[in-house]
């Protein structure tokens, strides 16, 4: 009885120094507060409530191993105290120590399941660790407490956008910001959803509003440069990025992005001098290390030799900072038995390389072949859904974590992984250097040597990849499909005008539906020597954003202005009605064309290219012969000026083309979908069988 008097009487005393404290805490003395919260922890040493109150004022002198040590002494004397668990939680969460953090606030929302702090703090942690939809429980529980909360609407958003449920997360988002309309980071964070959900216009108003308040926010301006790259702002975009680089100039991404400005401008020298001056600032960066090997697929003066070497490099790097994850395969090595197949690409959407994939995925053998696809798409959208409906496993990965992709597909037991970018778009080569599966393969998305060692193959055909041609400009054994490495189809199919507008012109028309990164100098010379040797030619250019790129496109063509059209990006429809317009089409080089190729073909427009040593520059080359049409290759670049004056003089051929190249692409491998599924199946197989008759590798 004595003791508990005793006790008590302690617990007074604490109780009248904690009540001191808190005043003290209340006129913004913390020193003092943390003075009377240790004298109570001195009269009360196994009072939980003392420790509890000094550790939160430690935690907020920044004190933090004294306010964990705090925590810790009130949780010894009080386990179940849910403020003391939640409290310690919150420093265990900043420390990066998830599990532990995850288990204190178990206790704590035991103790007291409608706690909103810790159930927010909960949701926080779940998402910290991948788990979105976990983490939405707890953030919705904190909203049927405290309906109106800017901090837990906000966290919900955050998880609503990694579900891609992007309605959800700018509904949240958008009251959210009733709450606080100044908040910056929730007008970053809705920038983020508008943009992924398509709403540039809006993106770009909600990343001007964080601006104004943080004119020196690097990651705001760079967001604000790549909305403004996809609204084709392009000098707009190249101030944000350069502003950003100005307040962080080792922003690796705001190079990276820079270049790519630069490059869709048909600045190349330019693009390649950034990259350079990236890679002193920022020389362990993966993504600018891919984004110069691309734009030196564009420049025309660099030797195929140098380029090889400086991929080579660049694959070693990648190697060493990414060892391989697998001792040892377990697969079964069984030639005959139904294969595993993954796909990896961040450009499972609208892009060309979705409408090949489908075709693919749609013909694929399925009692021969499981489909597993690996999409880092950032904007899901029809395509991606019609691809995922069609794939055996699909696992998507918005934000790209290169080392849990690399595990998944490894405990997915993948035979044959397929790379389909490359050093293009978003590269996913490390996730290759880690080789997750036994047999790794790139195909179609970089019409180059990756560099790396640990892919084996890299997919093409005879004619892009000509036996004896290109072979040593490869770290990876060239696999040739018999007809052709493209399966196009197109992504809208307009009727085409019945006659080539020179009939009724009585002139022809050149064009060149290209982006502006692959209308190298030299090219233009050609296409000038072209004009001037055609009487009364128009030229004419979509998809050359305005500004300096069309401007000297027009200075180098040398003809009149009122003779050339130019026509910065447009919506597919119109892009495929404006092949109305133009008799002959003109290859690039030496970055040449596919897909607008097959565009242009099944327009009913011929295509002139001249192919050269570098595979990239063998893609309109490879086309035109899977399509039967090789007098439009020629044997460099006076013999290509040669054959489109001559084209040009011969208004009945183009009339005769007009009407039977649809039909001859529809007839040819390119677009026989099944006959190039089992070709690409056949492959695999090859593929297989070798690792099958191989040693057992060591990963």
């Amino acid at each position: 009885m004595l003791g508990e008097l005793f006790r008590r009487g302690e617990r007074e005393a604490a109780d009248a120094l904690i009540d001191e404290g808190s005043r003290a805490e209340n006129e913004g003395h913390r020193a003092d507060a943390c003075a009377c919260y240790r004298r109570a922890v001195d009269v009360a040493p196994r009072y939980a409530r003392a420790h509890l109150n000094l550790g939160i004022a430690l935690e907020a002198m920044g004190d933090a191993s004294g306010a964990i040590a705090s925590f810790e002494a009130a949780l010894a004397h009080d386990p179940g105290d849910p403020y003391a668990s939640y409290n310690l939680a919150k420093l265990r969460y900043t420390a990066g120590e998830l599990a532990e953090a995850e288990r204190l606030l178990e206790r704590s929302l035991k103790q007291r399941p409608d706690f909103p702090e810790a159930l927010v703090l909960a949701g926080c942690v779940l998402a910290a660790q991948g788990r979105p939809q976990d983490a939405l429980a707890h953030f919705d529980g904190a909203l049927r407490t405290r309906p109106g909360d800017f901090g837990t609407l906000y966290h919900q958003a955050k998880a609503l956008r990694s579900l891609q449920r992007l309605p959800e997360a700018r509904a949240a988002l958008e009251q959210a910001l009733t709450l606080d309309p100044a908040n910056v980071d929730a007008h970053a964070a809705l920038a983020d959803v508008l943009t992924a959900q398509g709403d540039r216009t809006g993106a770009i108003a909600a990343l001007e509003a964080v601006l104004a308040k943080r004119p020196d926010w690097a990651d705001a301006l760079y967001n604000y440069g790549c909305v403004l790259r996809k609204q084709q702002r392009l000098q707009d975009a190249a101030e944000a990025f350069r502003r950003a680089l100005t307040i962080e100039p080792r922003h690796a991404r705001a190079y990276q992005m820079l270049g790519g400005v630069l490059l869709a401008q048909s600045l190349t020298n330019e693009a390649l001098e950034l990259y350079r001056e990236a890679r002193l600032r920022c020389p362990n960066d993966e993504g600018l290390a891919s984004a110069e090997l691309f734009a030196l697929l564009c420049a025309e003066d660099i030797p195929e030799e140098e380029r090889f070497e400086r991929h080579v490099a660049a694959g070693r790097e990648l190697e060493r900072a990414h060892p391989p994850r697998v001792a040892a395969f377990r697969n079964t090595r069984d030639p005959e038995r139904r294969l595993r197949i993954g796909y990896v690409s961040a450009d499972l959407c609208y892009h060309v390389i979705s409408l090949q994939m489908l075709a693919v995925l749609e013909h694929h053998d399925r009692a021969a072949f499981e489909v597993h696809c690996y999409s880092s798409t950032e904007a899901p959208d029809s395509y991606t859904q019609a691809l995922q409906a069609r794939a055996d496993v699909w696992r998507a990965w918005p934000t790209l974590d290169e080392d849990a992709m690399a595990q998944a597909i490894a405990a997915d037991g993948i035979d044959v992984l397929v790379d389909l970018a490359g050093h293009s778009s978003i590269a996913h080569l490390a996730v290759m250097a880690q080789r997750p599966a036994p047999v790794q393969a790139t195909w179609i998305g970089y019409l180059s040597t990756t560099g790396l060692s640990r892919i084996d193959y890299r997919i093409s055909d005879p004619v892009a990849d000509p036996i004896g041609l290109t072979e040593r400009y490869h770290t990876e054994t060239i696999v040739r499909l018999p007809r052709t490495q493209w399966c196009w189809r197109p992504f809208v199919t307009p009727g085409h005008a019945t006659h080539p507008p020179c009939v009724q012109n009585g002139y022809a028309t050149f064009g060149s539906f290209h982006g502006a990164m692959k209308l190298a100098p030299g090219m233009r010379r050609r296409w000038a020597e072209i004009l001037a040797r055609v009487p009364g030619a128009r030229f004419i250019s979509i998809g050359v954003p305005a500004g300096r790129a069309q401007n000297e496109l027009v200075r180098d063509l040398g003809i009149p202005r009122e003779r050339i059209t130019l026509v910065p990006y447009v919506a597919i429809q119109d892009y495929m009605r404006w092949y109305d317009a133009v008799d002959i089409i003109l290859d690039t080089a030496p970055y040449s064309g596919a897909n607008t190729t097959c565009d242009a073909l099944f327009m009913g427009v011929p295509v002139i290219t001249a192919p050269g040593v570098r595979t990239a520059s063998r893609s309109a080359a490879s086309i035109l012969s899977a399509a039967g049409l090789t007098e439009f290759i020629c044997d460099g670049g006076d013999d290509y000026v040669k054959r489109a004056v001559q084209l040009a003089a011969e208004p009945e051929r183009l009339v005769a083309l007009r009407g039977a190249l649809r039909a001859r692409l529809k007839a040819s491998p390119i677009m026989d979908e099944p006959g190039f599924t089992r070709d690409l199946e056949a492959a695999y197989r090859r593929m297989w069988t070798r690792w099958c008759e191989g040693p057992a590798p060591a990963g």
